[in-house]
């Protein structure tokens, strides 16, 4: 009797269309293959130079797997299916950014697998950016949800076998893998424009993000972000190669126990675009939008901690502009407050971590692993209000931590990297009668309630802690 056929795993899908995805992207844009290959030399000399490196990152094995995209969608509609399609690939929406904090107009969410073990499998994210609307000068607004409202950026294959993979459950392997031939074509860039040249120049002297999102057939892939481990020494070695790099890395600055992320990116391409005629001909033109970005990744941070980054963050940027020479130097210094000690982060409930047990807890008796077992429920009762038993048991021995990675984003850092890149025209200031951060608008587009990542990493934290009591074997 033959054995019923399953579900393709999402995992999978995730993989096969992950490395798609970069085939495409390396053909569009040559000079990815470049960054990803002095990605490679910078992470390859790092893990030779530290060979404890083992010991501070979490998830070391997934590092050359590794990538984030970024695209920007026009309307509701748009991020609604885009929801539904990264579902087949087992990924949720998580977390809320508001990037008019920049005067940009637009809000985002990332969609992820929301498990660290999914990940593990496929460490793959899509920081997703829709337009608001709302926040373009009236004059443009009719005519932007007209432009945006005559395309259909999936194709109806595409959109077919989403609502199978709803109907059933799953997509079956023949159908997993037309899925993702067709997921990819949502992606490909475009080099014909969607609106007259006109029309674009009006978007254009608002804001080059504006025409980008508004002007083409559909979300192509903004860039694509290899991690790297030591995103200073790649940035010099960019420059090394005569390839034109953004001011500063974003993010927090450098440290011996890195924390959130840091990015930086070599600047948009000029590319060759043309426009549509009324009479049918075709009138040539360039467009910058897409950029190679690159991250490295530490620490996630509690909410104290966020709050504490934040802090310093404000401070900073109160006294020295990112294209101020001062402003590395003020960064560093403003940050001396924030420590930067596993135990010290432990101690003041910084960071989040994953727990272990040590090889010592291998040669306790019987009653010294009940008595172990005992200190761990407590820990783990305890975890999120008072984290002195788990400090007691890191010196005592009896458990190692390690940092859990970060695997969101930061808005004032993606809208430093957005606005880097953005050649053309100026910010758009919202009328101060419209509402900035509006989340509750975000999620009624995507259909469902964005995932707090604040939440994921916690229970990580507790999760760990449990599997150490599953070890103690009692």
């Amino acid at each position: 009797m033959t054995e019923p056929q399953s579900f393709y795993d999402p995992s999978k899908i995730r993989a096969l269309f992950t490395k798609a995805m970069s085939e495409m992207y390396r053909k569009e844009v040559p000079l990815y293959q470049t960054l990803l290959d002095t990605v490679a030399e910078v992470n390859e000399i790092t893990l030779k130079e530290n060979p404890t490196i083992e010991n501070e990152v979490l998830d070391l094995a997934r590092i050359g797997e590794e990538k984030h995209g970024a695209i920007r969608l026009g309307c509701e509609i748009e991020l609604f299916n885009m929801r539904r399609l990264f579902a087949v690939m087992g990924m949720k929406p998580v977390g809320y950014y508001d990037l008019s904090i920049a005067d940009l107009p637009i809000h985002s969410t990332v969609f992820r697998p929301s498990s660290r073990e999914e990940l593990s499998k496929s460490p793959f994210r899509i920081f997703t950016s829709l337009l608001r609307q709302e926040l373009l000068p009236e004059d443009l607004q009719d005519k932007a949800k007209l432009a945006l409202s005559q395309r259909e950026i999936f194709s109806s294959k595409c959109l077919t076998l989403i609502q199978l993979h709803e109907d059933q459950g799953g997509l079956y392997e023949k159908e997993a893998l037309e899925f993702i031939d067709e997921a990819i074509e949502t992606f490909r860039w475009h080099n014909q424009a969607t609106i007259t040249k006109e029309f674009y120049k009006e978007l254009l002297n608002l804001n080059s993000l504006v025409a980008d999102i508004i002007g083409f057939h559909g979300p192509h892939i903004n860039h694509l972000t290899p991690r790297v481990l030591d995103i200073d020494l790649l940035y010099k070695k960019m420059q090394e190669q005569d390839i034109k790099m953004t001011p500063t890395v974003q993010g927090p600055p450098k440290r011996s126990i890195p924390i959130l992320l840091r990015q930086t990116s070599f600047r948009a391409l000029s590319e060759e675009i043309f426009f549509p005629n009324q009479d049918g001909s075709k009138t040539q033109g360039t467009h910058r939008a897409r950029f190679g970005e690159i991250e490295t990744r530490g620490a996630a941070l509690t909410a104290k901690g966020m709050d504490l980054y934040n802090q310093l963050l404000g401070m900073t940027l109160s006294q020295a502009t990112q294209e101020d020479d001062r402003y590395i130097e003020t960064l560093e210094n403003n940050f001396k407050a924030f420590p930067d000690e596993l135990l010290e982060l432990l101690k003041q409930d910084l960071i989040h971590f994953n727990f272990s047990l040590t090889d010592k807890t291998h040669q306790l008796s019987l009653e010294e692993r009940k008595e172990l077992q005992t200190r761990l429920t407590a820990t783990l009762s305890k975890i999120q209000e008072d984290t002195s038993l788990a400090v007691k048991l890191v010196e005592d021995g009896f458990i190692k931590i390690i940092p859990i990675t970060f695997e969101d984003f930061l808005p004032v850092s993606a809208a430093g990297i957005f606005k880097s890149n953005i050649v053309e025209g100026g910010y758009i200031k919202a009328s101060d009668e419209i509402e900035l951060s509006n989340q509750k608008d975000l999620e009624s587009a995507l259909g469902v309630s964005v995932l707090h990542y604040q939440d994921l990493y916690i229970e990580e934290t507790k999760n760990s802690l449990k599997q150490c009591l599953e070890e103690l074997k009692i």
